[in-house]
């Protein structure tokens, strides 16, 4: 049995559902992990992605800000969510599909001053990567699990466009790339994406708003990650970004990460 899990930051799901459509009826997903929903659960266009092939759904999200979600074309179990940092800001949700444990995360994005220190939004970033971490290390590391969403953090060089000149830029700040080391270690999660891709190739997932021809300086960062615990792993099939999404109206700097597992 083959699961095809997507996940995209679409920085509000209501002026996203055109593309949401468009990407479903292009790629065919089994299962659409979003961030960044920016709506209450009330408010939340369910229907609308219903309509598009995915009954089983799990929303958790807030106004204006944040917010993440599930959208699954088979039944789910054991729905969750989790907060970290004294905080219910909606940044994670899980569910059980196939037998496969889901989480979908979204990582504070941390401002733009790397000190924490100065910058209370990094400072959480960091707190929140740390307690994450804690808390991933509780879990059996034989247990089949995925971990997908805006991490917010480009941990490799060839992850940004430019790895001299952005290590002071936060995404890409050697104490964030080590907090994510330390996350991705605790069940020795696999990097599915670049399991097919070697890390010698440059590989992004997010373009700035503020530069208007993208494509062709292509100065990106890969902040959207698909991670597998190591049983998963040998069932790796396929992946797939989808750069072409980021020329989509009402543009978004993120493009849809997908992973193809054989279970």
């Amino acid at each position: 049995m083959r699961l095809k899990v997507t996940s995209w930051n679409v920085n509000s799901v209501r002026l996203r559902l055109a593309s949401l459509k468009r990407f479903v009826e292009e790629h065919q997903p089994d299962v659409l992990c979003l961030q960044e929903t920016k709506v209450v659960d009330d408010g939340f266009p369910r229907a609308e992605i219903a309509a598009l092939g995915f009954p089983h759904s799990a929303i958790h999200g807030m106004k204006s800000y944040n917010g993440v979600a599930i959208f699954s074309k088979r039944p789910f179990t054991e729905t969750t969510t989790k907060g970290w940092c004294g905080k219910q800001d909606c940044r994670h949700i899980a569910a059980r599909i196939d037998g496969v444990e889901l989480h979908n995360l979204y990582v504070p994005a941390g401002g733009d001053v790397p000190d924490p220190t100065v910058n209370p939004k990094f400072k959480h970033k960091l707190r929140f990567l740390k307690e994450t971490t804690a808390w991933f290390k509780t879990a059996p590391r034989d247990k089949p699990m995925v971990l997908v969403g805006d991490l917010n953090i480009a941990p490799l060089e060839n992850d940004v466009w430019s790895h001299k000149q952005l290590l002071k830029v936060v995404s890409h700040t050697p104490i964030e790339v080590k907090r994510l080391g330390a996350l991705q270690a605790t069940l020795g999660w696999v990097d599915a994406i670049r399991h097919f891709v070697p890390e010698s190739e440059k590989l992004y997932s997010w373009w700035s708003y503020r530069n208007r021809d993208w494509a062709a300086s292509d100065r990106g960062r890969r902040l959207d990650h698909v991670w597998v615990t190591p049983p998963l792993a040998k069932g790796l099939r396929e992946h797939h970004i989808a750069r072409d999404a980021r020329n989509w109206e009402p543009a978004t700097d993120h493009v849809p990460v997908t992973a193809t597992l054989e279970l």
